[in-house]
């Protein structure tokens, strides 16, 4: 066992505190990393206040990690000391059912082992970045290639796969229009992606306030919601529409901008229930998708696709004494685009 420093939610709904936790000892297929930034994802913040459910506490939030192998156990095969590494979301799956077999871990029939705010197989809690070292099984740790930074490369780990693996699997691509709606920690990095996946990008956002961020990061139109014209100009006008924002929406209205047989791919998660008349979706075979982070495979094939397009997240570094205010700024969508902890300040 180790014990490192980290930030830890004591209770929900309470300040982030600095404080020790106790991280398990190298096992054969273990690898341990020296953190250097942990990005801020908007789902810590929903999990640190319980909007998602009951929640195990103390709480080590942080699930976009960018580090340095320091140590590898004896059967590791993968990576060596020195190595450039991440961890997102999750630590760890059953690995034997269909869907891990498949590449899809995120899908876990038994219920992948999240990078916190879970029970391992050790029975243990997991503690996630938010903290100066982890240790991760190998076949959850991701290379991150040179050319990325490491600090612009941490929220790639849940933003830049969230985004990712929805643009890819409906298609995003030369000839296509693609919609993001919100341009936030995860709306900027499905600009830059879905551009650089060659599709036509327009960022529907609430007022115009980030117009010249959104062409700068991509977009080639920006339209405000806000304006009612907005929905009649843009009706039947998308192949995809990925929405980013974790509020309720009037999806009716959304589904309208669809070209017939679109899809709108929700990777926000709003704590709201929605209602939906179904005749939206059954007028023009429309598609209403939910999408979440990616497989092991998926995530290392979304670096490698951003190192060699030069995209990296747009981040605002911060101390760890500014968590706090960084939770309060990230819920007031004043952060353009990701908060970003340098570790080396826990």
């Amino acid at each position: 066992m180790t014990t490192v420093a980290a930030y830890a939610a004591p209770a929900a709904k309470a300040p982030l505190e600095r404080t020790t936790i106790e991280r398990r000892a190298v096992r054969e297929h273990d690898v341990l990393i020296d953190i250097k930034f942990a990005g801020i994802c908007h789902s810590d913040i929903h999990q640190a206040q319980e909007g998602w459910g009951q929640a195990i506490f103390p709480m080590v939030p942080g699930h976009e990690i960018a580090g340095v192998v320091s140590e590898v156990g004896p059967g590791v095969t993968k990576y060596k000391v020195g190595d450039r590494v991440g961890v997102g979301c999750m630590v760890d799956s059953c690995r034997e059912c269909e869907n891990c077999k498949a590449g899809l871990e995120q899908h876990c029939t038994q219920g992948n082992v999240g990078t916190y705010n879970a029970i391992g197989k050790d029975g243990e809690p997991t503690y996630g970045g938010y903290s100066e070292k982890v240790v991760v099984d190998e076949n959850f740790v991701v290379r991150i290639p040179e050319g990325l930074a490491l600090d612009e490369a941490a929220p790639l780990l849940c933003a830049g796969i969230t985004t990712y693996s929805p643009l890819k699997r409906w298609g995003a691509a030369p000839g296509k229009k693609v919609a993001v709606i919100g341009l936030g920690g995860l709306g900027h990095m499905g600009v830059k992606i879905a551009h650089a996946l060659g599709a036509e990008v327009t960022v529907l956002s609430q007022s115009l306030r980030k117009k010249d961020d959104g062409l700068k990061l991509g977009a080639d139109h920006y339209y405000a919601t806000s304006d009612e014209t907005t929905f009649k100009e843009l009706a039947g006008s998308f192949d995809l529409i990925l929405s980013t924002v974790s509020a309720p929406l009037d999806f009716g209205a959304y589904l309208g901008l669809l070209k017939a047989n679109g899809a709108l791919v929700n990777v926000g998660a709003p704590e709201e229930p929605i209602s939906l008349n179904l005749f939206s979706l059954i007028g023009g075979s429309k598609t209403l998708a939910g999408s979440a982070i990616g497989g092991i495979a998926e995530t290392q094939e979304m670096l490698d696709f951003c190192a060699e397009h030069g995209i990296g997240a747009e981040i605002e570094l911060i101390a760890a004494s500014e968590i706090n205010e960084a939770y309060e700024r990230v819920v007031n969508s004043d952060v353009r685009y990701r908060f970003v902890i340098d570790t080396a300040t826990i």
